[in-house]
């Protein structure tokens, strides 16, 4: 199997995910942001100066508005990263909606708060399946599969 280059590693992970309806305010948080701290030591990220992450981040936006569908359709590694965003796992009790800054414990060791605000009182399984996605600004999203409710989130740990 051949390897991607770091840019283009990050561009997949980040960028290519189901394109979601942008949200007011989801702006690009940033390669850091974006990455596990064991990606961004094993990547050499951490070696860059400010300027430097700057000069990144501002290339992984203009691939992602010009260069990044063409690899996206034509590159077979790509399309296997983007498929492997997806994260599966189950809310663990008690569970029972979310209000403003909810935090969820995930049977996978995960943990994920609301980012936005919103309510959605849940009556069900007590402990639903879940399916956390990325959209194509980075941002996470998580969904009650059964129900079918969206709540924005981010990993906490």
């Amino acid at each position: 199997m051949k390897t991607i280059g770091v840019p283009l590693a990050l561009s997949a992970l980040v960028l290519f995910s189901p394109a979601l309806p942008a949200e007011e305010d989801d702006v690009f948080p940033g390669f850091e942001a974006l990455m596990t701290e064991q990606e961004f030591e094993a990547a050499g990220l951490g070696k860059l100066t400010a300027p430097e992450r700057d000069a990144l981040n501002r290339w992984l936006i203009r691939y992602t508005a010009e260069d990044s569908q063409v690899i996206y359709q034509e590159n077979e590694e790509v399309i296997q990263a983007v498929e492997e965003q997806e994260i599966l796992s189950a809310i663990l009790p008690p569970f029972n909606g979310w209000w403003g800054d909810t935090i969820f414990k995930l049977e996978n060791g995960q943990v994920w708060q609301q980012r936005q605000g919103g309510n959605y009182p849940y009556r069900g399984d007590p402990k639903p399946q879940v399916k956390i996605t990325k959209n194509f600004m980075g941002f996470f999203r998580m969904e009650l599969v059964a129900k079918g409710k969206v709540v924005q989130v981010k990993r906490l740990k």
